[in-house]
Formats: structure tokens, sequence, C-alpha cells
């Protein structure tokens, strides 16, 4: 298991007063995203280091149909060695990997074995994933499987109705659920939010997970029409200091689905930074759901070190 992921957030009762209180105004939250980005800019030997440590907060993920335990080992040898060796040796970054290998139960051993003692934890999607409308005994039985196979992070995705109907005791009871079946892995929360319908919802919905115990919440699964957004990571990241001024508890922030370019990266580490802090600048509290993120990546420390950019080819998947 990752060292860093050693604090839990505990959780509290649920405080409807208090989730009932969550609002977004729509209009300053896309003024307040409009201007990340681009009121400072991240050059040269800093970007490079940006770029660093965006890598070592890669949840690198494969969740396809076809997904075959050939693909989940390159994946692995990806994950353990994210940039060439000889970029590696250059940036003197020997060791660096990336926060975590997510996949489906069914390739949890084959990552493990893949992954070895390199220190990287694997990540199962759970419950239903992504649509989480199966039986409940069976999405609770999918978490006790998962942890029994070795992963140490589950991600699981919420029942959508529950904050479409503001049934907040619901949504309370069953992320409870998920996070005592989990045990001493680490949960993270799908929130869907491209399905919640306003980010009035997405402010409750975040609350009331880290209430239930969440150690993480997630944008997407990455299998909707809207993933990550910068309004919704604004109110989300809001959501998770509020919770912190008022328990102590600190939880991690994860954004997944549409997250390709590493600008797109520096823009979302820059937003951590400034509306959480350095503390949150850590895999322990910050993760990216991505596959294709790491190859842009590897090519613009390319082109830091080098002045050219090479071809996509360049920079495989393992």
């Amino acid at each position: 298991m990752n060292d860093s992921l050693t604090n839990r957030n505990e959780g509290c009762e649920l405080d409807v007063d208090w989730v009932m209180s969550q609002s977004a105004n729509t209009s300053a939250i896309e003024r307040r995203a409009a201007t990340l980005g681009t009121r400072r800019s991240i050059k040269k030997a800093h970007q490079a280091a940006w770029l660093l440590k965006a890598i070592s907060c890669i949840d690198l993920t494969t969740l396809s149909g076809d997904d075959t335990a050939g693909r989940v080992k390159r994946l692995c040898a990806k994950g353990i060695h994210p940039i060439r060796p000889d970029l590696t040796r250059a940036l003197g970054m020997d060791g660096l990997h990336v926060g975590a290998i997510c996949v489906y139960h069914e390739m949890i051993e084959t990552a493990i074995a893949a992954l070895g003692n390199s220190g990287i934890p694997v990540a199962a999607v759970s419950t239903g994933f992504p649509a989480g409308l199966s039986p409940f005994k069976t999405r609770l039985l999918e978490i006790d499987e998962s942890v029994l196979a070795g992963a140490k992070e589950i991600d699981i995705v919420i029942s959508r109705r529950h904050v479409l109907t503001q049934n907040w005791q619901e949504l309370f009871n069953e992320v409870k659920a998920f996070r005592s079946a989990c045990g001493d892995a680490h949960l993270k929360t799908i929130l869907a939010t491209g399905e919640l319908g306003s980010l009035r919802n997405v402010a409750r919905a975040s609350m009331v997970c880290m209430m239930a115990g969440a150690d993480f919440i997630k944008t997407s699964t990455g299998k909707e029409s809207i993933n990550a957004t910068l309004g919704t990571s604004i109110v989300m990241v809001r959501a998770i200091r509020e919770y912190w001024e008022k328990t102590g508890f600190k939880v991690g922030y994860k954004p997944a689905g549409g997250i390709s370019k590493a600008k797109d990266a520096l823009v979302y580490l820059s937003l951590i930074k400034e509306e959480l802090g350095n503390d949150w600048m850590d895999a322990s509290l910050f993760r990216f759901g991505a596959s294709s993120l790491l190859g842009d990546i590897e090519r613009q420390l390319e082109h830091y070190l080098t002045g050219n950019y090479s071809a996509n080819y360049r920079h495989p998947l393992g």
C-alpha cells in the first residue's frame, strides 16, 4: 500500500442542515474557472517539476470491456516506469511512479503480480460501476471480493437517484455501508457530477459522502457524457475545505474523465494549490483519473530537455 495513504476520514453524523446550507453561485464559479491558468504562467524548470508531480498523482487507468491480462501488465510496467529511462536519468527522478493502477475487479490479481514490490497500490472500481444500479447486496459483495483480492483502494459509484430526489439519509447510509465494507482499503466515491443536475447538488452530494467517511471524492466514472470540469472541481474542492475546517479531516480529490493534456494537469494542480494548499499537492490527497494524460506529459518533458516534440508512438503505455 502507498505509505502516504495513512490518514483516514473518520466521517461524522449526517447533519442535514449543514448539507442543505451548501449552495453554488454558478456565474461566480464560471468566472473563477476562467481565471485558472491565466493569472500566472509556469515555465521551464518549474513547469517540469509540476509535471513530474502530476505523474506521481495519476491513477493510471484501463476500464474497457476488452481489457486483457497483457494490456494490464503493460499498464503496470508504465506505472512503475512512467517516463523513458533516458528522460528519468536526465531529470534525476529515479523511483518516480504513478499514484495507483485502476482496473476492474477481474484484473486485480494480474495488476498486483505485475506491480510486485513497486509500492504502487491497485485501485478497483466497484458497486456496479459505472451505473451503480445493481442490487445493494451485490454491490457490497463486489467491495468484499475486491478487498479480498488485494485492492488497496476502492472507487465506488453512488446512486445518483438519491441526489436527484434529495434523499440525503439514503445516500449517507449507502456510502457509510460501502466505507465499512472497504475495511482498511481507502474509499473513493464517484459522484458522476455530469448526471447530478446542478452544481448545488454536486456540493451537497460531496458533503454527504464526506460525512459518511469517504477518503476521496471523485468527479466521474469517465463514462458519462460530461466528466471532470473546472466548475464542478471548484465546487468539490471548496466542499473539501469547508469539511476540513469544521471536522479536521482532510479528504482527497480526484478529477477523472477527459483530462488528457499536460496543460490541463497544470491547471488542476494550480486549482488545488490555490484552493486547498500544499498539503493536497500529494498523491495521498490528490489524484488524476487518466489513461492518455501520461503520454502527453512525457512529450512535454522531452521537449523541456531537448527543445523538440516527439511523436506519440515514442511514449507508449508499456
